[in-house]
């Protein structure tokens, strides 16, 4: 999966969700992917810029989330996925998957 991909599947879901009131920053395979909810809508880009909460993960394991192949929970207690930073806006990311 590109980045391009990536950036697009998060736009569609991100565009019809409430602002998420921070920034969050998907690292996918060495690359970054920044929502950022701190106006009116989320915006979607590709940056490795600084963010509240960075969850980092392989784009396997991303295709799984959004697909609900995987339970979130147990991905990150198996390592599959790590969190660092605001833990209140990792809990919003249910909302930007799909």
């Amino acid at each position: 999966m590109s980045v391009e991909h990536m950036i697009s599947q998060f736009e569609k879901k991100a565009g019809n969700s409430a602002p998420i009131g921070g920034t969050i920053k998907f690292e996918v395979d060495g690359h970054g992917i920044l929502i950022d909810g701190t106006g009116d809508t989320n915006t979607v880009s590709a940056s490795n810029g600084e963010a509240d909460c960075t969850i980092s993960l392989t784009a396997e394991v991303l295709e799984k989330l959004r697909d609900g192949a995987i339970n979130p929970m147990m991905a990150v207690m198996g390592g599959q996925i790590k969190i660092t930073g605001d833990m209140g806006l990792a809990m919003k990311v249910q909302s930007l998957m799909g």
